[in-house]
């Protein structure tokens, strides 16, 4: 996409100005349109955060960042935007930003009942149909898309119209991911009785039993597919394996309490799932570069009194 392209630029800097206004101060912004939220940040970050990425299409109207799953990194702009089809565990970074251009990113949840129904309209499209392909992607940004993103946050200062027109929008955004040129990976994910969708089921039971003991085996069978098949494309789909993938969830969740509650490190690991704190304690430092109490202090350090709802949250773009 052409830096140039003046619709793009000038949809973009309407939309850049709305976002800085409505997040003033703020880290991040969960809108009243279901699924919309807005990303702030005024420096550029050092190091890598872990978060869980939502399915969805992230946006950067301002600056540059980053998102990296397993060895492969995202790198997305006003030109790039990143498509998450599973709930996936990432690093990510905010590459440029300052006081005066700040970052600024909008997120807009898929509703893959939607999704799914698009989809039946939607003409085939051209582009890898392997189960192979991971879960996360970038496209590239037309001035179509961000004009519907611009009349989607407009809706704000609208609030009577959101319950009638917002619907209408995002269904509008949701069929110009569709019909892009990732479209095709996107759909792996999203049709019923693909390998794709049985893999990001499991992913949901995961999610809401990450505190549970389970074996490959019993995934695989909830997913109607062979241990050594779910396994093969879980781990392309997520670059982890599921018992990974559960263990990164843990200690994401264990770092929240510890962090929002003010748990101690044996209760946080007992809550998340853990019999052995000692072996918590090694994985989580393995993870965070840090032992609990070390990096827990870290990072109230870091936060200060800066906005703490992004970091507690756990899951974010």
């Amino acid at each position: 996409m052409s830096s140039d392209n003046p619709l793009l630029n000038e949809s973009r800097t309407r939309l850049a100005a709305m976002i800085s206004s409505k997040t003033e101060g703020k880290a991040m912004l969960d809108t009243t349109i279901e699924g919309l939220s807005f990303y702030r940040q005024t420096a550029a970050a050092t190091s890598c955060s872990l978060c869980v990425v939502e399915p969805g299409i992230a946006m950067v109207v301002q600056g540059v960042k980053s998102m990296t799953l397993g060895d492969e990194t995202f790198q997305y702009d006003p030109h790039r935007f990143l498509i998450t089809s599973l709930d996936l565990p990432a690093r990510m970074q905010v590459l440029e930003a300052n006081k005066e251009n700040p970052y600024l990113g909008l997120v807009l949840k898929f509703d893959l009942a939607v999704m799914s129904e698009l989809i039946l309209q939607a003409p085939l499209l051209k582009g890898s149909d392997s189960s192979s392909d991971k879960g996360m992607v970038l496209g590239q940004t037309t001035p179509e898309l961000y004009n519907a993103c611009e009349r989607l946050v407009s809706l704000l200062d609208e609030p009577e119209s959101i319950p009638v027109l917002a619907p209408l929008i995002k269904r509008e955004i949701f069929w110009r991911v569709l019909t892009s040129e990732q479209g095709a990976r996107l759909r792996q994910v999203v049709s019923a009785g693909s390998q794709g969708l049985r893999v990001a089921r499991s992913i949901e039971w995961l999610k809401a039993n990450y505190d549970k003991t389970h074996s490959v085996e019993s995934l695989a069978d909830m997913a109607q597919m062979s241990k050594s098949t779910f396994h093969h494309h879980f781990r392309q789909l997520t670059s982890m394996s599921p018992l990974q993938y559960q263990k990164r969830l843990r200690l994401m969740e264990a770092r929240r309490l510890m962090l929002g509650e003010d748990l101690d490190a044996s209760t946080a690991a007992y809550r998340v799932g853990y019999e052995s704190p000692s072996q918590f304690s090694r994985e989580y430092s393995r993870l965070f570069g840090a032992s609990p109490k070390r990096d827990i202090e870290n990072q109230w350090q870091k936060m200060g009194g800066k906005d703490t709802h992004a970091v507690l949250m756990g899951f974010e773009h």
